[in-house]
């Protein structure tokens, strides 16, 4: 799996609640949610994002509570993947069975800037930043676990297998 897009930094200990707002829950529509990304920390922060962004965060990103219109919202936003030092445990779980990869990065995080071009091979465990020349590796993603991501999440990856058992 192979991503290209600009960063756009967000802080730490991001919450779901920033990230999707309660009041914007009242459908699960990805385009409707993506509309709202991050509307928690800036209203308009989305207008920025060109579809195929990436989103690099800071520590513990995903706290708080285990909606998973966070990682929809995001995905809506046209953002397939998020590099971050570090997310909370039931938003990690809750991406990939919604469809977005995260990387976790550690400290290396801090070598990436808002606005820098970004490459990502997540097979070979590999983030360029093309616009300052960093490389940084990350675990390299589990077979098993893109497949789940590019099947759009755990539900669609489910209903491939089981149609195809017959």
């Amino acid at each position: 799996m192979k991503f290209k897009g600009k960063a756009h930094k967000v802080g730490e200990h991001i919450d779901t609640d920033a990230i999707i707002p309660a009041r914007f829950l009242v459908t699960t529509d990805p385009k409707k949610l993506g509309e709202n990304c991050m509307a928690g920390l800036e209203p308009d922060w989305v207008k920025r994002v060109t579809p195929g962004d990436i989103m690099v965060a800071g520590r513990n990103f995903g706290c708080g509570s285990s909606r998973e219109h966070a990682p929809i919202a995001i995905l809506g936003a046209g953002i397939p993947v998020v590099v971050g030092h570090s997310f909370a445990r039931i938003f990690y779980r809750n991406a990939f069975n919604m469809g977005l990869l995260l990387l976790e990065v550690g400290d290396d995080v801090d070598k990436l800037k808002d606005g820098d071009e970004l490459e990502i091979d997540a097979a070979a465990g590999i983030i360029r930043d093309l616009t300052n020349g960093v490389e940084i590796a990350c675990p390299p993603l589990p077979a098993s676990m893109a497949r789940i991501v590019e099947k759009g999440g755990m539900v669609n990856y489910v209903k491939e297998r089981l149609a195809a058992q017959g």
